[in-house]
């Protein structure tokens, strides 16, 4: 699942759950467990349908009165996977959800999650969360609750070092029995800081560019040129389009400064503004994942290579 900026977490869960159900029952052990999860699961967005007019979801079972029916999410989403999770357990498998743009979520539905997790865990039963996400998640998933910290991992997924990024250029390429030079591969990692869909982009227009084996350090030029065009078409125009012109002059003041992370003082007064009459706007960013703060009062892009991006679309002295 991924979940959107316009759309609720029940309704992203109910038809996915619906589905995991319907399989579940057709497990000889496991059909009456899973019964009552499609009647918990009925309960459910029928209870939450006032709140959360997004549920759109067909009834396999009437409701079990009392069962994940109370219109609460925090109430009824933990006793949803709960039945979910009996049900898994008793066909000898495993309920597992994964969602990407995790960071989209409303923090209170975000804490009806994690507290449906959590129960989950104590009953040792057997759901569980893959969750991907910008790197304000954790720090919003504490927020929403404060034991989330030590009820799940945080692996950060960031640019590949050197020598894993150098096997994701050469090895692929090894198949189809083409090589590249070693300065082909060095200028390679340089432009994409070793982030591994700009290492896909750089290595496809580089082929593309290259006539013959092995792909130098030219084609590598000349393929970064078409590179950067279908990124600032696509990866990064689509970003940018969402801004308001305020949150455009701020990520431009940012780019001026470089890659980051930047002290929020710094970005402030190269807008020639106080701190605090910026805070809505750097609000606003991290609300759309386009910044984020690694530590108190710093700000940094969520996209590698975002500063060159907009020193390119918003050239020159005008955007101050």
């Amino acid at each position: 699942m991924e979940a959107p900026e316009s759309r609720s977490l029940p309704a992203l869960l109910a038809p996915e759950l619906r589905s995991a159900l319907l399989r579940l029952s057709r497990n000889e052990r496991a059909r009456d467990l899973a019964q009552r999860g499609l009647r918990a699961l009925a309960g459910f967005a029928k209870g939450l349908k006032v709140r959360y007019a997004d549920i759109q979801i067909a009834y396999d079972l009437e409701p079990e009165a009392g069962l994940a029916d109370n219109g609460d999410l925090e109430q009824d989403l933990p006793a949803l996977l709960e039945a979910t999770g009996q049900a898994a357990k008793e066909a000898g498998t495993a309920v597992a959800l994964f969602i990407d743009e995790l960071q989209y979520v409303e923090e209170s539905e975000l804490a009806a999650l994690i507290t449906a997790l959590h129960r989950c865990a104590q009953r040792q039963l057997p759901v569980v969360l893959v969750g991907a996400g910008l790197p304000q998640l954790r720090g919003r998933m504490g927020k929403a609750k404060s034991y989330a910290e030590r009820l799940f991992e945080f692996p950060e997924v960031g640019p590949l070092p050197p020598q894993a990024a150098t096997l994701a250029i050469i090895r692929p390429a090894e198949k189809a029995n083409v090589a590249y030079t070693p300065e082909a591969v060095a200028a390679i990692l340089t432009e994409t800081k070793g982030y591994p869909y700009f290492l896909q982009e750089w290595g496809k227009h580089a082929w593309d560019a290259a006539n013959e084996s092995p792909i130098t350090l030219a084609d590598v030029i000349a393929g970064a040129r078409t590179a950067l065009s279908a990124l600032d078409a696509s990866f990064f125009r689509v970003r940018f389009d969402r801004l308001t012109p305020a949150e455009k002059k701020y990520l431009r003041a940012m780019a001026e400064l470089g890659p980051g992370p930047h002290r929020s003082g710094d970005i402030a007064e190269r807008l020639k503004r106080k701190v605090t009459a910026l805070g809505p706007t750097r609000n606003q960013l991290i609300a759309k994942g386009m910044i984020w703060s690694p530590n108190h009062g710093d700000t940094a892009f969520t996209v590698p290579l975002f500063d060159d991006f907009m020193k390119r679309i918003m050239p020159g002295n005008d955007w101050q």
